[in-house]
């Protein structure tokens, strides 16, 4: 079983355990968005309404960070207002990277996504973009109208693939794509999930097939290969190539037919099936998405570029794939999981935003150890998976 190599924010106590009454530099509550760079960690710290930075990758367990975003101190939580706070504040930050050496951050419930051009230095830094928005005061769903091809409604993830900033916008049910990291007020170029930028249908208006989304909800790859996390329908979609324009699904995980949305929680979940996946992330070949109702981790080693319900390499905070307990059923320990959310997968290293036990682990996915003690895990026999069809 591959190692956690450290924590931050909250403890594995192996009891339960409560958030911290009041935020500090040390702790998190129900975190949603990690980056773990070589020379710097970015966390959304959802629950407080902020993000905390620290400078230099964190070495040991509970290492307080250094600057704070969203908040004037790391003493205070709380959404922004509209208006003047909202230009340094945040609501339900989720995800957070650092693109060519500028912040990103998903400002998810302000519907917008923030740039700093380098990460702050200092506590409650404005940024220098505001995409999503008419300016950095405006905090309303698609500005206040109806969607079009410059506005957001719950923002989660994003990435750059291959040259193309790629925005889940969960709240449209549709990905968004630019040429590169955009200007504020430019409009998408690419989409994906609606038929046009100006409708928000729920997997398109009609039932769940190719092309379609009920929340997607992430977005990662490489080179020519996208993948999105659909939470909505319990699936990973993928293109071997990028769908420019959109075209059929090359890749489906979670999920054993493609016109299938179908949630599973009274089932062991196996090594094919998702529930709710929030995030993916993607590197060397390899993905990592955040199973994140079955409380685990699935990691497929050597992904292929093509198939259906391609079975999970490993799995990550159960014993097995038929676990999918939070905290195992038991307490919270050095390698379980509680509602994990967010990713970020570099070669052989893991963080992973376990939002439930208000904490970041990351995973040394080269390492060998044994699992710590935990209790009953089993779910129920796993059903048989019927055969692919294409409707």
């Amino acid at each position: 079983m591959a190692a956690p190599v450290l924590r931050l924010g909250a403890a594995a106590p192996g009891v339960l355990a409560l958030p911290s009454a009041q935020p500090a530099a040390d702790t998190l509550y129900a975190p949603r968005g990690v980056f773990f760079g070589d020379d710097l960690c970015v966390v959304a710290d959802s629950g407080n309404h902020r993000v905390l930075i620290w400078h230099g990758r964190p070495t040991r367990d509970g290492e307080p960070a250094d600057v704070v975003l969203g908040q004037p101190d790391v003493t205070r939580e709380g959404p922004c207002a509209n208006g003047t706070d909202a230009r340094r504040g945040l609501h339900l930050p989720c995800g957070v990277a650092v693109i060519g050496g500028r912040l990103v951050v998903a400002d998810a419930w302000n519907h917008r996504v923030l740039v700093w051009d380098d990460p702050p230095q200092h506590d409650f830094a404005a940024p220098d973009l505001v995409l999503g928005q008419p300016d950095a005061e405006s905090v309303e769903p698609n500005a206040g109208g109806e969607p079009t091809a410059t506005t957001l409604h719950w923002p989660y993830g994003f990435d750059l693939v291959d040259g193309v900033f790629w925005i889940a916008d969960t709240g449209n049910r549709r990905v968004l794509g630019w040429d590169g990291l955009p200007e504020p007020g430019q409009p998408a170029r690419y989409l994906l999930g609606q038929d046009d930028f100006e409708t928000r249908d729920e997997n398109r208006g009609r039932d769940v097939g190719h092309g379609t989304y009920r929340w997607p909800h992430d977005v990662t790859g490489a080179s020519d290969r996208l993948l999105v996390a659909d939470a909505g329908d319990h699936r990973v979609v993928g293109w071997d190539g990028h769908p420019r324009p959109e075209r059929d699904f090359d890749l489906l995980l979670g999920q054993d037919d493609v016109a299938k949305g179908s949630e599973w929680p009274y089932s062991a979940p196996g090594d094919r099936t998702t529930r709710f996946p929030y995030a993916v992330s993607f590197d060397a070949g390899r993905l990592a998405a955040a199973d994140t109702a079955n409380n685990r981790v699935l990691v497929w080693d050597d992904l292929p570029r093509s198939g259906v319900g391609v079975p999970a390499s490993r799995v990550l905070g159960q014993r097995d794939f038929d676990g999918a307990g939070e905290n195992r059923w038991d307490a919270i320990r050095d390698d379980t999981l509680c509602w994990p959310y967010g990713l970020h997968l570099r070669v052989d290293t893991l963080a992973v935003a376990d939002s439930g036990n208000n904490r970041v682990v990351v995973w040394d996915l080269a390492a060998e150890t044994e699992p710590s003690p935990a209790g009953s895990e089993a779910y129920g026999l796993l059903q048989g998976a019927s055969p692919f069809r294409t409707p």
